[in-house]
């Protein structure tokens, strides 16, 4: 669905120049083995110096940038010392006019086809796509940044990365947010709106394409603070949370050899059980495992090996849950719900949170998520409880990992009403997994066309049709083919301004598969593990020149 884009490779062309953007993008959604496959032989880099080969024609994948287009040019400044024999471009999004006359002047005669293909977004999942920002959380809640410039240019640039998205999808979606008075979500939704009337233009009337049976929420950060630092028992957020991942690798030992894997799309096991419960997992792999080892074929190989990889993730998972987590989390969904696994209202809170501060084999990053979650369960606290809290637990110097919170509007002092929720006492789950983040009651409402017009306006005056009558559970009919069916049907986009939690990437995946006729796509700046989220949250009062971003 999200490499659509990417269908100009059946010029096979036998060179691809690549920028650092690019290069990442491309890696993101398809191996050297499928550019072979479309004739592609030499990946190169647009901004290093290279031999020149001028019987072949090259393919530039670039950003439209003064950096990559001097590259381009650079490669043609004269007929005779060409690098190649012709140059196929194509932008990542729309290139500036000073930049495209420059290329006009300097090389036109050596450019066989110049394309923007409307593509700055990066596919992380298959209903899962990053801007690839991280840098933006510091710059829309940072309080040294309010109403300054920087703030500006990356709202403007969020904006433009999602309009490309929508273009790509083909989708001219109502867009729509949250109505509070303070926040980003409402600034980033009207920006979306303005720019895709600007790209839907079909002519010089300035008529505007019809939205189409389509939605996209626009959400702040601060909507749901509990999915954020809460332990999650499903497979793929608990790896990425107690494990050292990297870059979507994992490390393990296997035959005595250190050994990586990497957690990718491709890998079919890892897509069928990455949204599991831990408890399945390893039921699911051991019984698969077994089945494997009895036909010792050397067809099943690969299939063992993939076994083995992911035998080690819940083994390791397991170990870390038994050392320390376990005993978190009944305290944490507990705080989280106010409720017990009986379903008994928790009379007293801090009665609760205080055995987790006491006990010494919890490191401070985990007695912070729980005192969070106690305050997010009371709706906020007073001055003098929350500073007797970071006294005796001794967390002074990560104290701004908790009071940071406010600038996301997120209330650690102040109480407000807390905001209903959909009833899913019904709803089977393990006892350490009962929340559910906020962002799946989102999507279900909307699907069920229940989202309060008040609380969640349209920016546009002409919203998209939207029939939640014609949205039918999946749960009433066979799921066989719900995947062709819903795709040509409506679609339901959310961003998250500020980061997404793996809990919340899941629900994207579950709601598809409850309503057969929608398909809901999640996205974010980038994506969110607890550690780096306190990280960021504690960064946010410092000046821009003493914080150091990481990447994704």
């Amino acid at each position: 669905m999200l490499r659509e884009p990417y269908h100009f490779m059946s010029l096979k062309e036998e060179v691809i120049l690549l920028d650092d953007y690019t290069t990442k993008l491309l890696s993101l959604c398809c191996k050297m083995s499928d550019l072979l496959a479309e004739g592609i032989t030499v990946v190169e880099n647009v901004y290093k110096n290279r031999e020149p080969v001028p019987h072949m024609k090259a393919i530039y994948f670039i950003t439209p940038t003064k950096k990559s287009v001097d590259g381009l040019i650079d490669d043609f400044i004269s007929k005779s010392s060409s690098r190649y024999k012709a140059a196929y471009v194509y932008f990542t999004d729309t290139c500036p006019d000073n930049l495209f006359n420059k290329i006009k002047s300097s090389c036109a005669r050596s450019i066989r086809r110049c394309k923007e293909i409307s593509v700055s977004f990066f596919p992380y999942e298959s209903q899962v796509f990053t801007l690839n920002v991280p840098d933006a959380f510091y710059c829309c809640y940072s309080p040294t940044l309010e109403n300054t410039k920087d703030k500006d240019a990356v709202m403007e640039a969020m904006a433009e990365q999602i309009v490309t998205l929508c273009a790509t999808l083909e989708e001219n979606p109502g867009v729509r947010c949250k109505s509070t008075p303070l926040g980003n979500a409402s600034r980033l939704a009207q920006l979306v709106e303005k720019k895709l009337e600007n790209y839907y233009k079909t002519d010089e009337q300035s008529q505007i394409k019809a939205k189409t049976h389509s939605q996209l929420i626009v959400i702040d950060r601060g909507f749901d603070p509990v999915s954020t630092v809460l332990h999650e028992l499903t497979f793929q957020a608990m790896a990425y949370d107690l494990l050292p991942i990297e870059n979507d690798t994992y490390k393990y030992k296997a035959d005595g050899k250190e050994k990586e894997a990497i957690l990718e799309e491709d890998d079919e096991l890892w897509v069928k059980i990455r949204h599991k419960h831990i408890a399945d997992v390893i039921e699911y792999l051991t019984l698969s495992s077994l089945a494997h080892l009895m036909k010792k074929m050397p067809q099943y190989r690969k299939e063992i090996t993939r076994q083995v990889v992911h035998l080690n993730i819940a083994e390791d998972c397991m170990s870390k849950f038994k050392a320390n987590t376990e005993r978190l989390c009944k305290t944490e969904q507990d705080l989280a719900l106010g409720t017990d696994a009986e379903g008994q209202k928790v009379k007293d809170s801090m009665r609760v949170l205080f055995p987790v501060l006491l006990n010494k084999s919890h490191d401070s990053y985990d007695k912070i998520r729980a005192i969070l979650l106690y305050i997010f369960s009371t709706n906020g606290t007073t001055q003098e409880n929350l500073d007797k809290l970071i006294q005796n637990v001794q967390i002074e110097s990560d104290s701004d990992m908790i009071r940071n919170w406010e600038y996301l509007h997120v209330p650690i002092i102040s109480s407000q009403q807390k905001q209903p929720r959909r009833d899913r006492s019904s709803e089977e789950t393990f006892q350490l997994s009962r929340w559910t983040p906020l962002i799946k009651d989102v999507m279900e409402d909307a699907i069920e066309n229940k989202l309060d017009s008040k609380e969640w306006p349209y920016c546009s005056q002409c919203p998209p049709t939207w029939n939640g009558s014609g949205i039918v559970s999946a749960r009433q009919k066979p799921k066989a083919s719900y995947q062709d069916e819903r795709r040509s049907n409506a679609r339901l986009i959310l961003f998250v301004i500020g980061g997404i939690t793996y809990s919340e990437m899941r629900c994207a995946y579950e709601v598809s598969q409850a309503y057969k006729s929608c398909e809901v796509i999640i996205g974010s700046t980038h994506v969110l593990t607890p550690r780096r989220l306190l990280d960021e949250i504690k960064s946010l009062n410092k000046p821009k020149d003493m914080v150091c971003i990481k990447d994704e």
